[in-house]
């Protein structure tokens, strides 16, 4: 276990599994600025980590994240929002930068900047009682850090605007109809799904996994037949690999793979 920074994110590691936690629950894990800089850290860390295949993002006890404290949240001046906000989009933009898959599990609540630092995840796992969306139009201001960009990427436009407009709490088992989350389980397993679907990713090829997120990662952003050109790109240069002959060679034994990355 690795403790980061300020110490309010820890890094945790189990065989090739790493998991990123949220340690401040006695303030239901609200995020302030040392949170966000021990995130930043700890992603960066484990994404660096060549013996991590996979992460989970949870949060300590009942909570994941109630967003953004909002005492320091309601201090901040305008200059002051505009550098914190940056900071945290750049928390945001790294997740979905990383070639190292990563499983957000939601217990309890993942509310406005909470919900937010969810959308990058490849997967999320939502607890069956869990508080999960986005309130800030009842703050004044918005939900800006992906909730209009890669909120409807994930569900549609029409019903992202339905989240963002009316503040209101998505019901779980309409998270997982609209393909919000991967899963909705019972509340006491929420982490432990987390890890065992990021323990599952572990055993997968990791260079296949790499380069099918790589692959991923421009698929909003160029026209179809670019990012046809980059699928095929990438998945040539898998081809030429060590796993590769291994996972082919295996299939045809009857036997399990042993994937190196290589």
């Amino acid at each position: 276990m690795a403790t980061i920074g300020d110490g309010h994110v820890r890094v945790e590691y189990e065989r090739q599994r790493a998991d990123i936690i949220i340690d401040r629950a006695e303030k239901r894990n609200a995020m302030n600025e040392a949170v966000v800089n021990d995130l930043m850290t700890a992603v960066e860390r484990v994404d660096e980590d060549e013996e991590v295949r996979a992460v989970t993002l949870l949060g300590e006890g009942s909570v994941f994240c109630a967003g953004f404290q909002l005492e320091m949240m309601h201090r901040k001046s305008a200059d002051e929002q505009d550098a914190f906000q940056r900071k945290f989009a750049t928390l945001l933009d790294t997740i979905d930068d990383m070639t190292t898959p990563v499983v957000a599990g939601i217990q309890g609540a993942g509310i406005a900047g909470g919900f937010e630092l969810t959308l990058p995840a490849d997967l999320r796992v939502l607890g069956e009682d869990a508080r999960y969306g986005v309130i800030e139009v009842e703050l004044g201001i918005f939900p800006h850090q992906g909730s209009t960009q890669r909120l409807p990427r994930l569900v549609g436009i029409g019903k992202a605007k339905e989240m963002i407009l009316t503040a209101e709490y998505i019901d779980p088992a309409e998270a997982d109809r609209c393909n919000l989350v991967t899963e909705v389980v019972s509340s006491e397993v929420v982490d432990t799904r987390a890890k065992e679907l990021a323990d599952n990713l572990t055993e997968k090829a990791p260079l296949g996994i790499q380069h099918a997120l790589r692959a991923f990662q421009v698929t909003f952003d160029v026209p179809l037949k670019d990012g046809l050109e980059r699928e095929h790109q990438l998945a040539m240069s898998v081809y030429a690999s060590r796993d590769r002959r291994e996972g082919f060679e295996a299939q045809l034994e009857g036997r399990e793979p042993s994937f190196e990355g290589q």
